[in-house]
């Protein structure tokens, strides 16, 4: 009877012999399956800007700002600017006074950009720290904007510095970003100048007023005094513009298309 229940064992019985480790060989090679198929999956586009873009009609991101065209899929960033470097600035942990008592979140604060002339600003709050970051990284990438550089003095090589004097307001917190000469550096605070520099900006000072302790206004007033760089008009741009149909109209007919979704 001994030598049967050993056998038994054994042969992955009753046993805590092979049967069980039979089991979890089983389980880590379904994980392992899984990790490959999502791996494998590719985006499927849900939106018209979407669609285009993967189906290569839009080349350059410059075109969605040209035509105004809202962003509501990251895999468009991602398409089109795929060197970008993502920053976490903070992580702060907010409250809320409930019946049960007090329920704590995490706010994440993650400033993106490629170091030529994109940078964009997330803000997500989340149970989690790691689940706020990654839904702060993708806010960033859905409001990139464009930088606009310029020169100061003589125009010779590429542009450096923003190119006139800017201002940007959150809450308390003002932020003005004014032109330097080449070779500068940025005169700033640490929060604004890993913003500048993420957007490509290598020569500016910087002057700030109000609560700049608060890391979160003082972030946002930087974003907003830079998407004023493209706010006004200069003699540079005073050229006429050739008007042309928007890339909605323009692939209508690959737009009219409906794909049936297959279950």
């Amino acid at each position: 009877m001994a030598d049967s229940g050993s056998a038994e064992r054994g042969r992955g019985g009753f046993g805590r012999g092979r049967g069980r480790g039979d089991r979890r060989g089983r389980r880590g090679d379904r994980r392992g399956r899984r990790g490959k198929e999502s791996e494998s999956e590719k985006w499927v586009p849900v939106t018209k800007l979407g669609r285009l873009v993967a189906a290569g009609l839009i080349r350059s991101i410059e075109e969605v700002y040209l035509f105004s065209l809202p962003i509501k899929e990251y895999q468009i960033v991602d398409a089109f600017l795929p060197s970008l470097k993502d920053e976490v600035m903070k992580i702060m942990p907010v409250q809320k006074q409930t019946r049960a008592g007090q329920r704590t979140r995490f706010k994440a604060f993650v400033v993106i950009g490629d170091f030529n002339g994109h940078v964009g600003l997330g803000v997500k709050c989340s149970k989690e720290v790691a689940t706020a970051i990654r839904g702060a990284i993708i806010l960033a990438k859905l409001s990139v904007i464009p930088v606009r550089r310029g020169y100061w003095g003589t125009v010779l090589g590429d542009p450096h510095t923003v190119p006139a004097k800017v201002t940007g307001k959150c809450g308390s917190s003002v932020v003005r970003l004014v032109p330097a000469p080449r070779g500068t550096g940025i005169v700033a605070a640490p929060v604004p100048k890993k913003l500048l520099q993420l957007a490509g900006i290598s020569d500016c000072y910087t002057q700030s007023k109000g609560s700049t302790r608060t890391l979160g206004n003082f972030v946002k007033a930087t974003f907003m005094a830079i998407s004023h760089t493209y706010s006004f008009l200069t003699p540079d741009l005073w050229a006429s513009t050739v008007f042309s149909a928007s890339p909605y109209q323009q692939h209508s007919d690959l737009l009219a298309k409906t794909t049936k979704k297959v279950y």
